[in-house]
């Protein structure tokens, strides 16, 4: 039987414990692993692996012993439970096998789950389970996790439910970094907040969230935006030390500048721009931008967009001039523009 993507969704948490197995298939290797994880989960509870509940094959074991998997659908298991062969890497190739241990399977015998890549609508392994009465297939496709995944996901790291800002964050996250990611994302953030029951807040998603800054990057950008001149010099010192090149640096401060543009041009204003921008800006970082947005104003960064794109032009010509000099120069420049109402 096939099942839609909102069917599965529902399966992968309550599975028919009667049926003979399941295929799960899609693009997307982390996405198909995290939903057999899922089902694993919810068919065979925990200890499934210890107490050798669930047995491991490969499309590869199979392609060298085809009665591998009609033997461990058989197999009598040592501990009571619920039992189930996994199968990764499933093909095309191996649909006779899949039918001939659907043939025989009967109540009782291990659930067959298998895995596979990318499957066209002709697919004969497609058709094995789809065309059974007493077996799913479900396509998994690449879409985000939706809200309601997002707050499963969340219930079961033991977290309270977000507030509304934390929500639209983990809801921007999930459509910007791989699945797996975010997944782990949620349960260190799980850890993070283990014994507040406090909800969720934009602070708690910043302080977890898989997004690599350097913090002294960070750090000269917003002096920049927000005129303390006297800290840039220092902090470009220790850049230089660590390696920052002046050319990442521009594009760092171009990138920079460009969201606090697209912040302060939004019809709904500053909080707004932020909040749509992916990927998605959080917690006090993003408070922070919505001020130096709203102190800047479009005009004012359109001049400091015009500046940077003139001193990167520099920087890639063939200027003998000190290129780390001529970027600290046009960050000290940008550092007073506000204070001169924009005028270069």
């Amino acid at each position: 039987m096939k099942l839609s993507t909102r069917d599965a969704n529902t399966y992968f948490k309550r599975p028919d414990q009667s049926a003979a197995g399941c295929l799960i298939f899609g693009e997307d290797a982390m996405r198909v692993s995290l939903k057999r994880q899922d089902l694993l989960a919810a068919l065979l509870g925990q200890n499934a692996e210890e107490e050798m509940r669930l047995t491991r094959l490969t499309g590869a074991d199979l392609r060298s012993d085809g009665a591998a998997l009609l033997d461990a659908v058989k197999a009598v298991g040592f501990f009571p439970g619920r039992r189930a062969v996994l199968v990764e890497g499933a093909t095309d190739g191996l649909s006779k096998v899949f039918a001939a241990a659907m043939e025989d399977w009967a109540e009782g015998d291990a659930q067959i789950i298998a895995t596979a890549g990318r499957l066209t609508p002709k697919s004969a392994l497609r058709k094995v389970f789809e065309g059974s009465k007493m077996a799913y297939a479900a396509a998994i496709y690449d879409d985000p996790p939706d809200r309601a995944q997002i707050e499963d996901w969340v219930k079961e790291a033991g977290l309270s439910a977000p507030d509304r800002d934390a929500m639209a964050d983990l809801e921007g996250l999930a459509r910007t970094v791989p699945p797996g990611d975010f997944r782990q994302m949620i349960d260190k953030l799980g850890l993070y907040k283990r014994g507040d029951a406090t909800p969720i807040s934009s602070a708690d998603i910043e302080a977890v969230a898989p997004l690599t800054r350097e913090a002294e990057l960070d750090d000269i950008l917003h002096a920049t935006a927000e005129a303390e001149t006297g800290a840039i010099g220092p902090i470009l010192n220790r850049l230089k030390q660590q390696g920052t090149t002046p050319v990442s640096l521009c594009i760092a401060a171009l990138r920079h500048f460009r969201a606090l543009h697209m912040a302060a041009s939004h019809p709904n204003g500053p909080a707004a721009g932020l909040q749509a921008m992916r990927p998605p800006i959080f917690g006090p970082r993003r408070d922070r931008m919505v001020r130096q947005a709203s102190r800047w104003g479009r005009d004012a960064l359109e001049s400091a967009l015009s500046m940077l794109v003139e001193t990167d032009l520099t920087l890639r010509s063939a200027s003998t001039a000190p290129q780390m000099a001529i970027m600290e120069r046009t960050l000290i420049r940008l550092a007073m523009l506000p204070g001169r109402g924009g005028r270069r």
